[in-house]
């Protein structure tokens, strides 16, 4: 971990050195509001549009802002979103998962999601919710820095910081820093968890629009103490202090007390997942001149024809199980795991490196979304599993992308692949290509894709692993096949959209320790809604429903039926106040979730218990007045009980998501994202 500290103070002073060095090469007149000038999606000097996002300075001075932003490794440009109607875009778990009853701990998704990703995978997915990922980094341009603040406090101590700065020094050099912490004691035994997040990042073009480079640095740290679940849950609703932390759990009983105080981030019993990821890409352009005259400046353009560019990414992973204080009766009453020693860990340690060099052409001189790739990477990966046991191995494998985005941004085709040619997951490849065809802004979309994955099991479960895994051998590749569709009406304000899985060799937990792999072929479908009904002048309704089949009896868990339903008083008063305020009901019909194991920290496959839960029912005040945005949110009022026996009337009935792990009772959060011009 300090090892991965002291990068982030390296990362961090090369990117202050490279913003000094760059910031007197680039052109000193940025165009702003004050002028006529701005730029396209291909970042071509044009006359500004009026319609660009503009937010006013904290001090109430008339200064503006024009800031937008696109994705890594994508060309849409999209601007900031400043509705206020849904709480779930700026809370990190979506509400198509479940978590283990805190905020912080491992969760799983209702909907059916394969592994889509080819190649080397550790297999530690149960807090990736939680991290910052590569794919999901904004590259923002901006005419002023702008940053973006945001904080939440919620029962039992729970918090959360948000902290988003980025600047342009000039008109081709911008960095952005993303922080997070979460902090959440919970409200159960030995169930506290911390996380942090790290993000920075940094884009570079010359003069001359040449050269350019990406720099990506991402820091993730994820605590998380594992309880094992409640040894008798049923005494739920007679608990005698009326406080749920007086029950045993399997796990951690001998660990130190619960702290409500947020600074506290010991874990004596649980996971700490640390992973640090370095991402550098650069490109050097050949193509041809040309440029723009305004009344009074003359701007040099440039339109690249063959791209040359070289790609590096360093990661390093780092995953443990670990017990200070066991209870050996525990373990094997509960886990059927007979643990002899003093203290209990498991730790994997994995290091990524990867080299891609690639060539781009783009066959249209004035579209830059039009564009071939092809390409080839060297990936070298080391593993440690103890202090002896360790393992290293290679692969290259292919790559190739086309993109088309019309000029006259009607029509949208990607088309990718990735093929392992050599080392040890040869064979493995992924295959991707989607059509979008705009319809027209009163109408709506259409989108149509077709996905196919060929991929090696994760690593987790080949047994080579300190890890307590049960061997298994001669695991097959597992084969996916994803047909996809997606419909959008804008005169409804309808979305509708549906999966098709087709998959072989499915690879899964059975229990705390044994992968299997199904060798049955199954499929599975998928059919989503979204629809905004307008009841009145200032009552809408936003509902989404999911609906899931799949055929046979796959070893997969999930509810037929998932729903969200949104009722919201909501409107614009007073000039700068937008409001919205309601009740938001989540539901999904019977079936059997889950279980989990804290020592792997992977859900498992069971067919014995079901769950029948009552609607989460939550009520929300948000309002925004221009760029600060806050809520108030009592969330799970369902768990309401008349009480009995010994019991009285309370909040003391909560759903369970996973056997032995109840879900959070009433819960009260409050706070605000507030987004400023420095």
């Amino acid at each position: 971990m300090y090892k991965s500290k002291r990068i982030y103070l390296y990362i961090i002073g090369f990117v202050l050195f490279w913003a000094n060095a760059v910031h007197g090469q680039v052109r000193p007149n940025l165009p702003n509001s004050q002028t006529g000038v701005g730029y396209d999606s291909q970042g071509r000097p044009i006359k500004k549009s009026t319609d660009s996002l503009s937010l006013k300075h904290r001090d109430a001075n008339e200064d503006s802002i024009t800031i937008s932003f696109k994705y890594f490794d994508s060309s849409r440009i999209n601007f900031l979103d400043s509705s206020i109607n849904d709480f779930r875009r700026r809370y990190p778990v979506p509400y198509t998962y479940n978590d283990l009853g805190n905020f912080g701990t491992a969760t799983y998704p209702l909907l059916f999601t394969p592994n889509m990703k080819p190649g080397w995978d550790a297999g530690f997915h149960a807090f990736d919710p939680y991290m910052y990922k590569l794919e999901e980094t904004k590259f923002y341009t901006t005419t002023r820095p702008y940053t973006d603040l945001a904080y939440m406090i919620g029962s039992k101590a729970e918090q959360m910081i948000n902290l988003t700065h980025t600047q342009n020094r000039g008109s081709n050099f911008n960095f952005t820093f993303d922080y997070r912490f979460i902090n959440s004691p919970g409200t159960y035994r030995n169930q506290n968890t911390s996380h942090s997040n790290i993000r920075v990042n940094a884009f570079y073009q010359s003069n001359n629009k040449r050269y350019g480079a990406y720099l990506i640095y991402i820091l993730n740290s994820i605590k998380s103490s594992e309880n094992g679940g409640l040894i008798d849950e049923k005494r739920l609703d007679s608990l005698t202090r009326g406080d749920p932390f007086e029950l045993l759990s399997r796990l951690g009983n001998r660990a130190a007390g619960i702290s409500r105080n947020f600074f506290n981030t010991n874990v004596a019993t649980g996971n700490q997942y640390n992973t640090s990821t370095i991402f550098f890409r650069h490109y050097y352009d050949l193509g041809s001149k040309d440029s723009l005259v305004t009344d009074s400046v003359t701007y040099k353009l440039f339109y690249p024809r063959l791209r040359l560019q070289h790609t590096f990414s360093f990661t390093k992973y780092q995953y443990s199980f670990r017990d200070y204080v066991p209870t050996s009766s525990n373990y094997s009453a509960y886990f059927n795991y007979y643990n002899p020693l003093d203290t209990v860990l498991f730790k994997d340690v994995w290091q990524d490196f990867t080299n891609e060099f690639s060539l781009l052409t783009f066959p249209e001189k004035k579209n830059l979304n039009q564009f071939l790739k092809l390409g080839a990477a060297f990936q070298f990966l080391k593993g440690q599993f103890d202090t002896s046991a360790r393992s290293q191995f290679s692969n290259t494998y292919l790559v190739g992308e086309y993109r088309n985005r019309t000029r006259n941004q009607k029509w949208d085709i990607e088309a990718n692949g990735r093929f392992y040619i050599t080392g040890s997951y040869v064979g493995d490849y992924a295959a991707y290509i989607s059509l979008k065809r705009i319809l027209g802004k009163k109408i709506g979309s259409l989108e149509v894709g077709f996905q196919n994955v060929n991929r090696t099991p994760s690593y987790l479960f080949e047994n080579r692993t300190s890890f307590p895994v049960t061997l298994q051998q001669d695991l097959k590749k597992e084969n996916t096949t994803r047909i996809f569709a997606n419909l959008y009406l804008a005169a409804l304000k309808l979305q509708l959209s549906g999966n098709y899985y087709l998959v072989s060799n499915y690879t899964y937990f059975d229990n705390f320790f044994n992968p299997q792999q199904e060798g049955a072929l199954f499929n599975m479908l998928q059919l989503s809604g979204e629809k905004k009904f307008r009841l009145s002048r200032f009552f809408n309704w936003y509902a989404q429903l999911h609906v899931q089949q799949a055929t046979g009896n796959p070893p997969v868990a999930f509810p037929s039926v998932l729903t969200r339903n949104r009722l919201a008083f909501e409107g614009n008063f007073f000039t700068n106040l937008f409001l919205s305020t309601g009740v938001e009901i989540r539901y999904y019909t019977s079936f059997k979730p889950y279980n989990y194991s804290p020592f792997t920290g992977q859900f498992f496959y069971q067919d014995t218990y079901s769950v029948s839960n009552r609607p989460d029912v939550d009520l929300f005040f948000h309002f925004r007045i221009k760029s600060f945005k806050s809520f108030v949110r009592l969330e799970n009022v369902n768990s309401f009980s008349l009480g009995s026996g010994t019991s009285g009337a309370g909040f003391n009935k909560p759903n369970f998501t996973v056997q032995h792990y109840p879900g959070r009772a009433m819960w009260l959060r409050f706070g605000f994202w507030w987004g400023f011009v420095n």
